[in-house]
Parts: structure tokens; C-alpha cells; sequence
């Protein structure tokens, strides 16, 4: 069996060789592996390290087996370079390697506790074991600022390997033994400042449990009144259609009774009375006006509003639009003036709809600009593929609390032009609402006495329903991760960075409250939880219809067991183990739910897939 990498023994120069023939020899290679250290560079710590390993090896090697050797090597091709202890016999193997690796070996003498102990201490560990002996090379790098040693170096080095003091057991002991007072100092400080951050720790956590249910109590208060709002909302919307419907028919019942007197079909009419019809009639008409954006209103906020794209020019858009503005502009003072779109320049949208929100525009425009000119000219960035339309007068302009204001439903600004100009408050939140149907935005650029610039920004070929569906918006799905470990959380956010997939997290008593709140597509959830367990979560998420049918992945280091299995029913779309094994399929499962065939292309689990498409 063969753990760790087997190197070219090419690369490794050898520095000393010792055979370990004797129990001396054991502490003569622990001092050995020390001074070296140091003569290399290494610090005391890493010093100890080394020494304490190949004590530990060594006295294996001469236990168990036979014509064992510790070579003392230094490889010269590693960056940074890596003092190497070879220690290796001619036994008859190690039996178990991997259940005395993973600590599964039971032994009465001792066995197998120092390559477990060597393995977790040194940084660098490979072993290989069978038939014909053991060999176990470890070692540590050189500090990277100490300049490399060359062939060449060897020389010197040589010299000052045999000016190396020679073994003293006494003193060789006593080192041993300040070594481990140090060590058991060293335990001793760090097990005060663990308890240190013990309590500390449970300090916190009584803190965060506390501010846990605060956040759940606020989540359920904040979903309720957003259930509350939508249904406000609802019913503002039902109250809005349903109204301007009624409001409908009487309203052109006095249009049409006031254009029959108008007409003179039952008589002559005074001067006085035609007057009177006159005013009678332009209030009908303004009524229905307000009627027609009430209505609009409604459908839009209720999703009702059907958008009916097509292909037309830019142009032919301005010009429909002169023709039916020209009549508005009576004040002889202010132009008109719509500057020619770039030529050719075709939409495909709501061409209906783009001309009720330019006609907003300019009739506000008109109406709150006493000199100057209402303009409006068109241009297209084919870098993001959207066309601006700015809508830019010369007329009172607004302040910067107004500017918000405007866009608020039956809001109105407060100016001497407002006493002479009547309007509903509708326009500008109407033509907002249409633009955000249409893909596009509606803002205002203004400054008090200078005018006002609304600009209109839509995409130049609006997807439909159909291709909004497309699998483009699965870039913007959610996925919550339901762990008390942060290093957990760190390792499944990590699966999803750059992913464009959005990551929440929270732990096992916020999980189900979360879950409604947010609506994710995917949920990832531990099992083995203080409080409260991944089961017991599981069923708080099936028991609600908001989140029963929510694909969960289960991420644990949990053995799965025949009882697990039946509590959890079949359920989990997929068990993603935290041991990194056997992954792949959980991972493909969260791909399908995701609809997103490019996630963990680094994952080793499709590193061979890719491979051999390439």
C-alpha cells in the first residue's frame, strides 16, 4: 500500500545515514534530526517537530523490524527547498496501514500511534509498506528567505556536520525533557485560552440564539405585512377597475348628450348655454381621461396589462407623435421640437404603449413651461442595446424632494403654474409603471427654475414572456444554506462563487422562517444541528405550502442509516456528503434544479467530462 507520493530519489541529496541497531541509536537520530534542523535554518518549533517524529518512526522501525536506517537528506529541486528524513526497514510490513492511518487500529502496544502522531505533526508525510519493508519519508521546507543550498555548498556543509558535537545521553535527555516542560507550558497557556474562548463562545451563542428569535419574530411580522400589503394592494386594484368601469358609461353618456346639444339636434342654443355645454363637455372629457389612466393603472398593477410586441421605426413614432402633440402646443412662446431619431433605427415593442408614456411627457411638459421649447430627441448605445428618449423642457423644474413625488399616484407639485393647469396625478406614475413593463426605466433630472429632462430608457428588442422563461434567468436563482458550521457555509457558498447564483444562509431555527420569506429554488441543509436537527427542519418545510415543494439537497458528515432513510421519506432531492465523496451525483441534481448545465466545471467530479471533451 502506498500513501502520499513517491519522488525520484534523484532529487534528494543525501546529508547522514544512521542504522538503528540499538536503543541509543533511536535518541542519536532525534538529536541528529535537531541539530540539522537548525544547521538548515529551520526554526525551534519546526526543530522540535522533526525531532519528536523521527523518534517516533525510528523507535517503530527498530520495534517491528529489521536493518532499519534513517537517511538524512535535503532535496535540492523543491521551491522552497525541504529537509527530508528517510527512515525505512526491511520488515514484514504494516498490516492495517489504512485503519492505523485513519485511527481505526486497535492496538495493545502502541503500534500504529506514531505514524498517526508524525502524520498530523509534519506538513510533508509519505509512506509506502508491504512485503519487502517500510519506508516513511517526512520532512519540512526551508524558510523561503534563506537562499538556497547548491551542490556546490555541500563542501562546507559536510564540514559542519563533522564538527557536530557527539551524542550525550545525559544532556540528550535533559534537552528531551525541557522540550516537553516547554511543550507542556505551551498545552497549558493554550488550554486557558481555549476555556478563555469557551466561555466567551457560549456567551456568544446565548446572545445569537437571543437575536435569533428576534430575527424570526421580525421575518413573521415582516411576511405578514407583506401579505397585507399585497392584498391592500389587491384590492386597490380590484376597487380601481372596477370603479372606472362603472365611471365609464354615464361619463360617455354626457360626452354624447352635451355633443347633441352642441349640434343644435333638439334647437338653437344661446350663446350663454353653449358656453355652458362647452364647459360641461371638456370636464367629461377630462373625466374620462383620468377614467382611461385609472384603468390602465389597475391592469398594470394587477398584471393584467397585456404587452403586444411588434417592429417599427423610431421614426414613425416621433412623427404620429407631432402630429397628435402639435395641437396641444398653443402657447406661441414655447416650441415643439422633435429632433429626427437616428436613421433606420428599428424597436420591437409595445409601440402603443411607448407612445402613451411620450405622450405624458410632452403634454406635462407643455403644460408647466411658460417660454422656451419642449424637445425631444432619441439615442440608441448598441453596447447594452437600449434606446433613450429624452423628454427635456425649459420650464419651472423641480426640487429634489419633488423629484420622487411626481411618480407617486394623484401626488402634485404646489406652483403658481399648478393653479392654472389641471391634471389628475396619474400621468407620471402611469408612464413609470408602462416603462417598467416595457423592460425599460423612467427617470427625472431637474433643478428648480431650469427645467426638467425625463429620460425613457427601453430595450431595442423586447423578449417576450416566452423568452424571459428562457434558461438566460436561471443565472438568477436563489439558494439557501441551512449549516451551524461556518466553514460548512464557506464550502457551499465557495461551489456557487461567480456562479451568478444567489446564496443565503441561516441556521436551523431561522431555517424554515427563512425559507418562506425568501422563496429560494434550492435549499441545502445539514442534519446534525444543536437545537434543533435537519430532520426536525425537513418537516417545518413540508408542513407549509410555501415551501413543501422546495427541492432540499442534504449536506452532512452523517452515515446514513436505514432509520434515516425512513424518516426522511424519500424527500431530499440528494445527499451531498461533506467528505467529498461520491458526489457527483447531488451535484448534478442541484444542476437540473438550477437549470444550469456550467456549474462545478471545476469540481473534480467533471474534471474528467471536460477533459475529454477538450
Amino acid at each position: 500500500m502506498i500513501r502520499g507520493s513517491k519522488s525520484a530519489s534523484s532529487k534528494y541529496r543525501p546529508l547522514l545515514s544512521l542504522k538503528l541497531a540499538a536503543e541509543h541509536d533511536i535518541v542519536n537520530a532525534r538529536q541528529r534530526a535537531r541539530q540539522l534542523a537548525s544547521l538548515l535554518g529551520l526554526a525551534r518549533q519546526e526543530q522540535v517537530a522533526l525531532a519528536t517524529a523521527v523518534s517516533e518512526i525510528a523507535r517503530n522501525a527498530y520495534q517491528y523490524a529489521r536493518d532499519g536506517q534513517v537517511d538524512f537528506e535535503l532535496d535540492l529541486m523543491s521551491r522552497p527547498q525541504v529537509f527530508s528524513l528517510h527512515v525505512h526497514d526491511k520488515g514484514s510490513g504494516i498490516r492495517d496501514l489504512d485503519a492505523v492511518l485513519e485511527g481505526r487500529f486497535t492496538s495493545t502496544t502502541g503500534m500504529g500511534l506514531g505514524l498517526m502522531g508524525t502524520r498530523r505533526l509534519i506538513q510533508r508525510f509519505a509512506i509506502t509498506s508491504g512485503e519487502q519493508g517500510t519506508s516513511v519519508r517526512f520532512g519540512m521546507p526551508r524558510p523561503s528567505y534563506l537562499q538556497n543550498i547548491e551542490i556546490g555548498d555541500f563542501g562546507a556543509l559536510s564540514l559542519r556536520l563533522t564538527q557536530l558535537p557527539p551524542l550525550q545521553l545525559p544532556e540528550e535527555l535533559r534537552q528531551t525533557e525541557r522540550e516537553l516542560a516547554g511543550t507542556l507550558e505551551h498545552l497549558q497557556t493554550r488550554q486557558g485560552e481555549l476555556e478563555k474562548r469557551n466561555s466567551e463562545m457560549a456567551r456568544l451563542n446565548v446572545e445569537l440564539e437571543e437575536t435569533n428569535r428576534g430575527v424570526v419574530a421580525l421575518y413573521a411580522e415582516l411576511e405578514d405585512k407583506a401579505t397585507a400589503l399585497r392584498r391592500a394592494q389587491e384590492l386597490k386594484s380590484r376597487f380601481l377597475s372596477h370603479v372606472t368601469h362603472e365611471f365609464r358609461t354615464p361619463v360617455n353618456s354626457i360626452m354624447a348628450l352635451a355633443n347633441l346639444l352642441l349640434r343644435r339636434t333638439d334647437g338653437d342654443l344661446t350663446g350663454e348655454q353653449e358656453k355652458q355645454i362647452s364647459f360641461i363637455l371638456r370636464a367629461a372629457e377630462g373625466l374620462t381621461e383620468m377614467v382611461d389612466d385609472l384603468l390602465d393603472l389597475a391592469k398594470v398593477e394587477a398584471g393584467k396589462s397585456e404587452v403586444r410586441c411588434g417592429e417599427f421605426e423610431i421614426s414613425q413614432a416621433f412623427g404620429a407623435l407631432r402630429a397628435l402633440m402639435r395641437p396641444l402646443a398653443t402657447n406661441d412662446a414655447v416650441s415643439l421640437v422633435l429632433v429626427d431619431p437616428p436613421a433606420g433605427l428599428i424597436m420591437r415593442t409595445d409601440e402603443s404603449k411607448l407612445g402613451q408614456i411620450l405622450r405624458n411627457l410632452v403634454s406635462n411638459g407643455l403644460k408647466f413651461t411658460e417660454m422656451g421649447e419642449v424637445r425631444v430627441e432619441a439615442s440608441y448605445d448598441a453596447e447594452i442595446g437600449h434606446v433613450s428618449i429624452r423628454v427635456s423642457d425649459t420650464g419651472i423644474g423641480l426640487d429634489p424632494q419633488d423629484q420622487k413625488t411626481i411618480f407617486e399616484e394623484f401626488s402634485q407639485i404646489h406652483s403658481s403654474l399648478q393653479r392654472k393647469v389641471k391634471g389628475t396625478g396619474l400621468g407620471l406614475p402611469l408612464s413609470r409603471k408602462l416603462a417598467e413593463l416595457l423592460g425599460g426605466t423612467l427617470t427625472v433630472s431637474s433643478e428648480r427654475g431650469h427645467g426638467s429632462t425625463f429620460t425613457l430608457t427601453l430595450p431595442v428588442n423586447l423578449r417576450t414572456d416566452e423568452e424571459m422563461a428562457s434558461p438566460r434567468l436561471t443565472k438568477e436563482s436563489t439558494v439557501l444554506i441551512v449549516d451551524d458550521e461556518e466553514a460548512s457555509r464557506y464550502v457551499c457558498r465557495h461551489m456557487f462563487q461567480g456562479s451568478g447564483h444567489r446564496t443565503l444562509e441561516a441556521n436551523a431555527l431561522e431555517a424554515a422562517e427563512r425559507a418562506r420569506f425568501e422563496r429560494p429554488d434550492l435549499i441545502i441543509l445539514d442534519l446534525m444541528m444543536p437545537g434543533r436537527t435537519g430532520f426536525e427542519v425537513l418537516d417545518e418545510l413540508r408542513s407549509h405550502p410555501i415551501t413543501e415543494n422546495i427541492p432540499v439537497v442534504i449536506h452532512t458528515s452523517k452515515v446514513i442509516t436505514d432509520a434515516d432513510n425512513h424518516r426522511l421519506k424519500g424527500v431530499p432531492l440528494a445527499i451531498l456528503a461533506k467528505s467529498g465523496r461520491d458526489r457527483r451525483q447531488a451535484l448534478e441534481a442541484i444542476r437540473r434544479v438550477l437549470k444550469d448545465d456550467s456549474l462545478f466545471l471545476s469540481e473534480p467530479e467533471f474534471q474528467e467530462t471536460t477533459k475529454g471533451k477538450g
